[in-house]
């Protein structure tokens, strides 16, 4: 099993979104001493789309919506467009049972190209993530255009907030470990 779980909600690669979940999954497993990977939404491969339920999925999809739910935290990415996440995005989550993140701490970022997308977090993953009864993080990540360039945080801005996000997660998965 691997510890923390990221997913960059992109389909393009390389994209801001799977550079800010790496920047966050690093910070995380550098504070707890925990394994960590990122999927991208490209992990899922062409027939993801049309699954209907967690097991019409391909192996290659079933493996990583297996390593979702197992995780004993997520860090979750999304790009915004046009005021929402992407509904490849959702559908992952449609896949998954009301029960399957109960409890499970997640970091919630997202990427944008400007800033009156910076609420998504908040009147979108909030909500969603509050469906399946997810331990959020208090501190959301919101990256705008200039906060990542070339594939690395060039925000100070962005990287104390990732640093209280990641700070956060270690913190809840020191109080309520997550059975392994």
């Amino acid at each position: 099993m691997t510890d923390i779980v990221g997913l960059a909600g992109s389909l393009n690669l390389p994209s801001r979104t799977r550079a800010l979940v790496e920047a966050a999954t690093r910070r995380v497993t550098e504070l707890s001493g925990l394994r960590g990977l990122v999927h991208d939404l490209t992990d899922l491969g062409p027939g993801f789309g049309t699954a209907q339920r967690a097991t019409d999925l391909e192996p290659q999809a079933r493996a990583v919506f297996d390593r979702i739910v197992a995780a004993k935290a997520l860090v979750i990415g999304t790009p915004v467009h046009k005021g929402s996440y992407a509904g490849l995005f959702k559908h992952l989550f449609d896949l998954m049972e009301p029960e399957a993140l109960r409890g499970k701490p997640v970091l919630l970022t997202a990427t944008g190209g400007g800033l009156r997308h910076a609420l998504v977090i908040e009147h979108q993953l909030r909500p969603l993530f509050g469906f399946f009864e997810a331990d959020t993080m208090p501190t959301g990540v919101y990256a705008g255009p200039t906060d990542i360039l070339d594939g690395a945080i060039a925000s100070p801005e962005i990287s104390a907030r990732l640093n209280a996000a990641a700070g956060q997660l270690v913190g809840r998965l020191a109080r309520h470990p997550q059975p392994a």
